[in-house]
C-alpha cells in the first residue's frame, strides 16, 4: 500500500480496524488499515455491502469499532478539536424541509459554534459557492430538487472551512453542470490543503478527482491504487483503425504529441492513447484526421477502477 512520504505524517491513520454487527455474526470491517496524506483526495470504492459506509462511520466517530485504532491529525476521531475541523456530506440527506435554504445554513453555522458576526455572510457565501441561485435561498427546502439538495448538503459540509471533509455519494442525483462544479470544488479544496475522503459508486468521477483509491470488499482493503487525477493525462481512449490499415507506431506517437496527448500502446485493431479531458480528446481526433490516419472508431477505454470489480489488474 502506498503511504505518505517519510517527511509527512498522515492526516488519517487507520490500523487494524474491525467492526461487527448482530452480536459478531456480521463482519463489516475485518482488519482495515490505511493512511491518507494531508491534502490528499482519497477515494473508497467497492461493491454494495463491502463495508465502505461502516468505515466512514468509524472515521467520523459515529460507530465505535470492536478493535483497531483511528487517528485524524494525530488525535482520536471523536476529539472535539477534530470534529470542529470536519465537514461531512452523508449519502442520505435528512434536512429540515420546512426551513429555507439559507435558514438551513444559518442553523448549521450556529450548531458548529461559528462566529455569529459572520453568520449571514458565511451562509450566503457557502450557498453561492455550490452554484445555488440567490432566490432559491429564500425557498423552503421541501421544494428543492434532488440535485439542489445535494448542493445544499455540500454547502453545509463546507461551512467553517474544515480541514477534513468526508463525502458519501456527493454527486448522486446531480446534473452534469453540478458534476463539473463538484470537480472544481474538489480542486479548490486540494489546493487549500484540505484532506478529502470520498465514497462513491460514480467511478468516472472518482478516477477524475482522487489521488488514490482504496478498493474495499468483504470488509477488507484489497488494494490501494494510485491514480493520475490532477496530473494531466488521466483518460484513456481506444482508437480503432480501418481493417488492414498499417500505421507506424512512430507516426501515431508524433500525432499524439502534437495534439497534447500520449500514445500508450498498440491494441488489437488500433492503439490506446491518454488525454486530459473531452477537449483534449477532440484535438487528438482532429489531429488523426488531418494526418489522414484511417480512424473508424474512437471510444473511452474501460477504466482501471471498473476492472477491480471483475477481479482484473488495474
Amino acid at each position: 500500500m502506498t503511504a505518505p512520504g517519510p517527511d509527512s505524517s498522515p492526516a488519517i491513520h487507520v490500523d487494524g480496524l474491525r467492526k461487527t454487527f448482530r452480536a459478531g455474526r456480521v463482519k463489516a470491517l475485518d482488519g482495515v488499515s490505511l493512511e491518507v496524506a494531508p491534502g490528499e483526495v482519497f477515494g473508497v470504492i467497492g461493491p454494495n455491502g463491502a463495508g465502505k459506509t461502516t468505515l466512514l462511520g468509524c472515521l467520523l466517530g459515529f460507530l465505535r469499532p470492536d478493535a483497531g485504532r483511528i487517528s485524524i491529525g494525530g488525535r482520536s476521531c471523536d476529539d472535539l478539536g477534530v470534529r470542529a475541523r470536519t465537514g461531512y456530506l452523508p449519502e442520505r440527506l435528512s434536512l429540515d424541509r420546512w426551513m429555507t435554504g439559507l435558514d438551513f445554513l444559518r442553523y448549521h453555522h450556529a450548531l458548529a459554534r461559528l462566529p455569529s458576526a459572520s453568520r449571514e455572510r458565511d451562509a450566503r457565501a457557502a450557498f453561492e459557492r455550490v452554484g445555488l441561485e440567490g432566490a432559491a435561498g429564500h425557498r423552503r427546502v421541501r421544494g428543492y430538487s434532488r440535485g439542489m439538495l445535494q448542493r445544499l448538503g455540500l454547502a453545509q459540509a463546507l461551512l467553517g472551512s474544515p480541514r477534513y471533509i468526508f463525502l458519501d455519494e456527493p454527486v448522486s442525483g446531480v446534473d452534469p453542470e453540478g458534476v463539473l462544479l463538484f470537480r472544481r470544488l474538489i480542486g479548490e479544496l486540494k489546493l487549500g490543503g484540505v484532506t478529502v475522503v470520498l465514497n462513491s459508486h460514480q467511478l468516472e468521477q472518482v478516477e477524475r478527482v482522487c489521488d488514490r483509491v482504496a478498493f474495499v470488499a468483504g470488509g477488507r482493503v484489497n488494494s490501494v491504487e494510485t491514480l493520475l487525477a490532477g496530473a494531466g493525462l488521466s483518460r484513456r481512449l481506444r482508437v480503432r483503425l480501418a481493417a488492414g490499415a498499417r500505421v507506424e507506431e512512430a507516426a501515431l506517437r508524433a500525432v499524439a504529441e502534437a495534439a497534447g496527448a500520449e500514445w500508450v500502446e498498440a491494441v488489437p485493431g488500433g492503439a490506446a492513447f491518454r488525454v486530459a479531458d473531452d477537449a483534449a480528446a477532440a484535438r487528438l481526433v482532429r489531429a488523426l484526421a488531418v494526418a489522414e490516419i484511417p480512424v473508424v472508431e474512437v471510444a473511452p477505454e474501460e477504466g482501471r477502477l471498473e476492472r477491480l470489480f471483475v477481479g482484473g489488474s488495474a
